[in-house]
């Protein structure tokens, strides 16, 4: 019995066996789609995290209170040092010390390290943003910044104009509206917003530009925000937030030494003496994504080690149907060994016949992984 032989026979007992074939078939489909369907989910989850936290770029970085509000492992650890008793007191009256507007306003004139700084401020995450009659959910987050805040936090404008020195200075009510508060007030279309007048909790803001869209990240969106100037942030949504001074070189490799150069130019601004450590962080801004693409590990593996199980799994139940197949096939196996066919030729057949099943497992989850990118793609 040649290879032509055994193929044809293969075929026609697969396609004999229709119901056992097709259960075979789907097992395997369910099987391949589970592993690359995890494998897909946790590379979009790194994506998202890395879009999410580095949009500000590798060459950036900011000087904050305290590191962002995201942590991965325990606490850090620390090495006890001796500290004169007068030294302790000082530092313990510097700890949890906000960043004040005067010393960020302060470091924006004495740092001159070539580089675009900019102030930031957050007010809050549950303000209701209504234009005449419409009006948004309360969950609308005000940030306060300056000029080089949309640069330095990867935001582009789409209609109008900037923030300029003007609003700055002043504090007067002139906001930039995220794409998704203008497009939830302005229905006959968000350009319309420019020029016009929102309230923010009952606070009238003229709107200089709207923001073009940035989509969503974990199913919360990036685009339901309001930005004005920092000092009016602080005057009409107080929260006691810290001020945050974002600094972005024109050059990666700039960066340390801009690093450097900032810690010390703030030290002195916040009066440290030498003995005491800094009661604020240099806090790079990919250093968030870094941290998020290293705890996803674990949950990489777990999850690709699932995949494979349930892989494992649709080829354990293939063989246990070949199995079946082989029991109740004993008298062609035997006839097939009577006219002189050999043992590596039974065992030819069924492998054959089970590398068809596998490879119409493998066509039909490709048929469906594509179908469901064409429906995507066309919605």
């Amino acid at each position: 019995m040649n290879w032509a032989d055994s193929i044809s026979l293969a075929f026609r007992t697969v396609r004999g066996n229709k119901l056992r074939t097709g259960i075979t078939v789907a097992i395997i489909a369910f099987g391949i789609m589970a592993l690359v369907g995890i494998i897909t989910a946790i590379q979009a989850m790194n994506q998202k995290f890395t879009e999410s936290f580095s949009t500000m770029g590798a060459n950036s970085f900011s000087v904050r209170l305290k590191e962002r509000n995201i942590r991965f492992g325990g606490p850090r650890g620390g090495e006890m040092k001796l500290v004169k008793k007068g030294a302790l007191k000082e530092k313990k009256s510097n700890l949890g010390k906000n960043i004040t507007r005067d010393e960020a306003e302060m470091f924006v004139q004495r740092y001159n390290f070539p580089s675009t700084k900019s102030i930031s401020l957050f007010g809050n995450r549950e303000n209701l943003v209504s234009y005449e009659s419409r009006k948004t959910s309360p969950n609308v987050t005000v940030i306060g910044g300056d000029e080089f805040s949309l640069l330095l936090n990867g935001f582009s404008i789409q209609s109008g104009r900037n923030l300029n020195r003007m609003d700055i200075t002043s504090g007067r009510n002139v906001c930039l509206l995220g794409y998704d508060v203008a497009d939830k007030l302005f229905k006959q279309g968000v350009e319309q917003a420019v020029n016009g007048v929102v309230r923010i909790n009952s606070i009238p803001y003229r709107v200089a530009g709207v923001l073009e869209s940035r989509g969503s990240s974990f199913g919360f969106s990036r685009d339901n925000l309001v930005i004005t100037s920092y000092k009016n942030c602080e005057d009409n949504f107080p929260t006691g937030a810290s001020y945050v001074i974002g600094v972005m070189t024109n050059d990666i490799s700039l960066v340390p030494a801009a690093i450097g150069e900032a810690e010390g130019t703030f030290r002195t601004i916040r009066k440290l003496a030498i003995s005491e450590e800094s009661n604020f962080v240099m806090d790079k801004s990919d250093s968030v994504a870094e941290k998020a693409m290293n705890s996803l590990r674990f949950l990489t593996l777990s999850a690709t080690i699932i995949g494979l199980i349930t892989l494992i799994g649709a080829a354990i139940g293939l063989m246990n149907i070949m199995l079946v197949s082989v029991s109740e096939r004993t008298r062609e196996v035997g006839l097939i060994k009577a006219i002189g066919g050999k043992r590596k030729f039974v065992s030819r057949q069924f492998l054959l016949e089970a590398v068809m099943i596998s490879l119409g497992g493998a066509f039909l989850a490709f048929y469906w992984v594509l179908a469901w990118v064409i429906c995507f793609l066309s919605s």
